[in-house]
């Protein structure tokens, strides 16, 4: 019997020894990366939900993931139980040893409504913001091509920032002038940064000519924004009551129009096409209109499947087929990140008041 409790001394030991490296830092390395992915994977689907229950002009909503606690409890029991052979093996010790783990996950949902919506979606993103993504390494092809509806008198698309429009939008000097920042920009001859003004902080952009090279791309930035000849320096503000030869004046896109802009991209079932369920935007010659050729439409696209695809970044099950984002088109990939980035930015400026829904999730 002596044997027999020293036995299951040394095995108690073993498995407390085993839960402590287990259920210790051990378990921290086994449940944060999970329900990290868990987390991003299920904002990443309520994002691509949205976009496409706008193009179906379906009302979009929104859940935050308040908080996750995880509490992890262990139970372990040994017992001894001695058997008497009266055949020639004597004694039979037999241990009986029981463990029981338990993972109790309680996540805390907060939904984005009421006067907090209104702060962060429908407000128009802030210059600021705009500029923290053109520093931050981001395209200002794609940042300005997306945030921006209007700079001066050239108009990005404006009729694409709420339901499907029914003829096609404006956007082609627009788009002309994107590229040629964006010639600028990998150049580096252009900048654009903050100045102090007094007690005004200006966001200003400006031109580093000098390189005759680029003498053509300058002339005709200035002549489709209408911008005084022998000004490199300008001020961005949202001003459109009073436009200056030295100034650009910019109207920003919301977050919702964003999403509405991106949503016009997302491919539908033609049956839903037929069935009057999402509006065709036609050209002037009654021809579908084309939305890859916007500078938002050339930057995204949602595709969809009966079947759930194989290989894919992110998708949702909605009205019956699968939407996704295809897991090798980069550039709608990029262009999802930037829109996450951004949404992050402005629903940041609020705090979310109300109530929230907290679910006890039982695992094991």
């Amino acid at each position: 019997m002596r044997t027999g409790n020293r036995f299951l001394l040394f095995i108690l030991l073993v498995l407390i020894t085993g839960c402590q490296s287990t259920f210790g830092p051990r378990a921290l390395e086994q449940t944060h990366p999970a329900y990290n992915e868990a987390i991003v994977g299920s904002l990443n689907q309520q994002m691509l939900r949205n976009v496409v229950r706008l193009r179906y002009r379906d009302v979009p909503f929104y859940l935050d993931v308040g908080s996750v606690t995880a509490s992890l409890s262990l139970d372990t029991n040994a017992a001894l139980n001695a058997d008497v052979d009266i055949g020639p093996g004597g004694n039979i010790l037999s241990p009986g040893i029981g463990i029981a783990y338990s993972q109790s996950p309680t996540i805390s949902y907060t939904p984005l409504r009421g006067e907090n919506l209104l702060k962060s979606i429908l407000s128009p993103i802030r210059l600021e913001s705009i500029l923290v993504m053109t520093q931050s390494g981001w395209s200002i092809e794609r940042v300005f091509g997306l945030c921006l509806e209007r700079i001066n008198n050239l108009a990005n698309a404006p009729t694409a920032s709420g339901p499907t429009p029914i003829s096609e939008p404006v956007y082609l000097d627009f788009k002309k002038l994107l590229g040629l920042l964006r010639n600028l920009q990998e150049a580096g001859l252009i900048e654009i940064g903050t100045e102090q003004a007094g007690e005004t902080q200006n966001i200003v952009i400006k031109f580093i000519t000098g390189d005759p090279s680029y003498t053509g791309v300058f002339a005709e930035i200035r002549r489709l924004l209408g911008l005084d000849e022998d000004t490199d320096r300008f001020v961005l503000n949202t001003d459109f009551l009073e436009l200056s030869k030295e100034q650009w004046s910019l109207r920003t896109r919301s977050i919702t129009s964003l999403l509405y802009y991106l949503s016009q991209n997302v491919a539908v079932p033609e049956e839903h096409r037929v069935s009057g369920l999402v509006t065709t935007t036609r050209t002037k010659n009654g021809t579908p209109f084309d939305w890859n050729s916007t500078p938002a439409g050339n930057l995204f696209r949602v595709n969809v499947s009966a079947e759930r695809p194989t290989s894919a970044y992110v998708t949702t099950y909605y009205r019956g087929h699968w939407f996704y984002i295809a897991d090798n088109d980069l550039q709608s990939k990029s262009t999802f990140m930037l829109l996450r980035q951004l949404f992050n930015l402005q629903a940041g400026q609020t705090k979310f008041e109300g109530p929230t829904l907290t679910l006890p999730v039982g695992g094991r």
